[in-house]
């Protein structure tokens, strides 16, 4: 016997099972895209061609700016200093020469004031460096030259300087080349140069692993021929020990033949 299902529940389970399958049918929802923000780069109005900020401690800030108009290869350079927590704001600024290739902060000397030092690439056959270095005392920039290369390194220099600071100095490193002119060939060899600052001063510390290999190799070269001539010297004092016994015999035989002499002498007369 078949039991009769009642209308009602009839197309109640009809429209369950119809909306069961359309779900089913849906396609599943999709996900927003993620929008990449590519950072735009900031366009500075002229006459500014270059800005870094640099916040030496909390609430000290230096704004450094390069300007002019025209060629890129000349122009200047301005440091602006903030002080919120003094309230004091100081302007610093001079020539420059070359583009800027970074800024540093440093506080070589550890004389709590810092310094700041401006890298810049001139357009010439060496592309040499220039450095701008001022150290702020109350606020105030006080100018440091930075020291030229020596004559003896200037031979072997063609640029590609790097800049870093490590433990609180200013390293550079740059290739050594060998010939002149366009004939000159890298030698393979790096040229490390430590900068500090002394007094207001710049000191220059040669660090190049070959100059260090070359001394240690020097050194332990010198130590046989230090040692050879110790030996020589303990080998002569006997012998120079024995000429004096000698010499003191030779005396005291011709004293005691010159006494008997004497004697023999004497008695003659007698």
């Amino acid at each position: 016997m078949v039991k009769k299902i009642a209308p009602s529940l009839f197309y109640v389970t009809v429209f369950a099972c119809l909306a069961l399958v359309s779900a089913c049918k849906q396609p599943a929802p999709q996900q927003a895209p993620v929008e990449v923000v590519t950072p735009t780069k900031v366009v500075l109005p002229q006459p500014f061609r270059y800005h870094k900020l640099i916040e030496s401690s909390p609430g000290k800030y230096f704004d450094v700016y390069t300007w002019g108009r025209g060629k890129d290869s000349s122009g200047a350079y301005l440091i602006l200093h903030s002080d919120s927590t003094g309230s004091h704001y100081t302007t610093t600024y001079g020539d420059l020469e070359g583009s800027v290739i970074d800024v540093y902060n440093t506080d070589m000397n550890m004389d709590g004031n810092p310094e700041i030092l401006i890298e810049s690439k001139a357009k010439d056959t060496t592309n040499h460096i220039n450095i701008y270095a001022y150290e702020f005392r109350g606020g105030k920039g006080q100018k440091i030259d930075f020291p030229k290369l020596s004559t003896n390194t200037k031979k072997s220099y063609r640029g590609g300087d790097v800049f870093s600071i490590k433990e609180g100095n200013l390293v550079r490193q740059f290739p050594m080349y060998d010939g002149s002119g366009a004939d000159a060939k890298p030698t393979g060899k790096t040229k490390i140069l430590q900068y500090g600052i002394n007094d207001n001063t710049f000191t220059v510390k040669d660090i190049s692993a070959v100059d260090s290999t070359k001394t240690t190799t020097n050194t332990l070269k010198a130590k046989p021929v230090e040692a050879a001539v110790v030996k020589t010297k303990k080998a002569d004092k006997p012998k120079k020990e024995k000429h004096t016994e000698t010499k003191k015999k030779k005396k005291k035989h011709e004293e005691e033949h010159h006494t008997k002499k004497k004697k023999k002498h004497h008695h003659s007369e007698e």
